[in-house]
């Protein structure tokens, strides 16, 4: 058996399942990241963002590894989609439906006391709130407040509660934009009926979101009675969405379970895509590197063109110890999905990881790119530093140091840094400059806490 690579991170002092990729092992509830899975979310959210009137650029999407069926809007224009809800929706038109409720949420401005309270809070403290919320809806009691209060920050005195008002002016604006996005509001109707089906077992994973979001009959006739109005209400899915969800969901799957547990749901009769998919992800996990090679091979034949692929194949690679085998197939994804940051990212680690002076100059100028398209992720900073470390460029490693401190929450290491790289950048220069608003920053922060 070949002994995996453990991958840091420190991303907003959350952690990963896996580095990059969707997930790796880890312990209680936490914020992931994956590029195929965020670029599907955002496929379906933007149309519904822009018909709500919102910047949909300006809506941010986090995904909360939890098993509970849930979805909220917090802090502002922050739309948070639980695993749970993104495995147990059977069709696009469902998710599509809850995004474009939680979309009604926010174009009407509802929770605003929530808002406010949550509008400059980290995301590590939106975590512990949701997450107290969602397990005091399920009946968590105690344990619910023990989450909520642990978050440690004043958006804790806020409960994630919607009234009916709320739920049914969030049901009519969902049916409004989507029928300017000419799309089917049918999914919604059928996902209202799932979760009232979880109505009176109260420990559920459905009825948390049954708790949060109240569902009545006349809820759900009034919304019915509009689907029916719709003259999109029996516009079918593209076959382009089905591909994504199930795409989606085998990912997930293989991620999140075992891998006996997967061949069972995905057996090896199975030949589709989506089978292949999730078998390849539970084999490199398990680790049997070959077998996962195998299904990601055959993946790759039959979409030559599909960067996630090539973006899976460098992961499993990399995270099996085969580190330099693993640059080819992330640098075929880049060129396929030159603007994915998480792939980029994925791929200046493993450039950093060779140890080879011309693969750290690489690393920089890839890290670099990935931050130009999300600057708000630490690991990306946290490679940058190794990189610039490596090259023995001191200034830019304290100044990488100082951004990753400042996303992380530590102010102090974030001065300390800052005021480092500013030995070595004369005044001025954009350097120095940016060293010194680290500087502004940290302090205002610091002297707010």
């Amino acid at each position: 058996m070949i002994k995996r690579i453990v991958t840091p991170v420190s991303i907003f002092l959350v952690l990963f399942f896996s580095t990059y990729g969707a997930y790796a092992k880890q312990t209680g509830p936490s914020f992931i990241r994956d590029a195929e899975i965020e670029h599907t979310l955002r496929s379906y959210a933007s149309p519904l963002f822009n018909a709500a009137g919102l910047n949909g650029d300006a809506v941010t999407i986090y995904i909360i590894n939890s098993r509970d069926l849930n979805a909220f809007v917090a802090g502002g224009q922050r739309l948070f989609l639980f695993t749970g809800l993104l495995e147990r929706v059977e069709t696009p038109g469902q998710l599509k439906g809850v995004i474009a409720h939680e979309t009604g949420h926010i174009a009407g401005g509802h929770l605003a006391r929530a808002q406010d309270a949550l509008k400059n809070a980290n995301i590590k403290s939106i975590l512990g709130l949701l997450l107290g919320a969602a397990a005091a809806a399920a009946g968590g009691g105690n344990a619910g407040a023990a989450v909520m209060m642990g978050s440690g920050d004043a958006a804790t005195k806020s409960y994630l509660e919607y009234s009916r008002t709320q739920e049914s002016s969030a049901d009519q604006a969902a049916i409004t934009y989507l029928d300017r996005t000419h799309q089917s509001g049918r999914g919604m109707v059928e996902f209202l009926n799932i979760v009232g089906a979880g109505e009176y077992t109260p420990y559920s994973t459905i009825s948390s979101y049954y708790r949060s979001h109240p569902v009545s009959s006349d809820r759900v006739a009034a919304l019915q009675q509009r689907v029916d109005a719709s003259p999109y209400k029996d516009t079918p899915p593209s076959p382009k969405d089905m591909d994504e969800l199930k795409r989606m969901q085998a990912k997930l799957y293989g991620f999140t379970n075992p891998l006996a547990k997967t061949l069972r749901e995905y057996p090896l009769t199975d030949k589709s895509l989506y089978a292949r998919y999730a078998r390849a992800i539970g084999y490199f996990r398990f680790p049997d590197l070959d077998k996962a090679l195998a299904e990601i091979n055959s993946l790759i034949a039959e979409e030559p063109t599909d960067p996630y692929f090539y973006e899976l194949k460098g992961q499993a690679l990399y995270e099996n110890g085969n580190i330099s085998d693993a640059v080819k197939p992330l640098e075929t994804a880049v060129k396929l999905a030159p603007d994915e940051p998480l792939i980029l990212t994925l791929y200046g680690t493993v450039l950093n990881a060779t140890g080879q002076p011309a693969d750290t100059e690489m690393a920089i100028a890839v890290l670099n790119d990935s931050l130009s398209y999300d600057p708000d992720n630490g690991s990306t900073w946290d490679q940058l530093a190794t990189a610039y470390g490596r090259k023995g460029d001191t200034g830019m490693l304290s100044l990488a140091s100082a951004e990753r401190s400042l996303l992380e929450g530590n102010m102090q290491k974030a001065i300390f840094h800052a005021k480092r790289a500013q030995d070595f950048f004369k005044p001025g220069t954009p350097a120095n400059l940016r060293a010194e608003d680290i500087i502004t920053l940290a302090g205002q922060e610091s002297r707010k806490n």
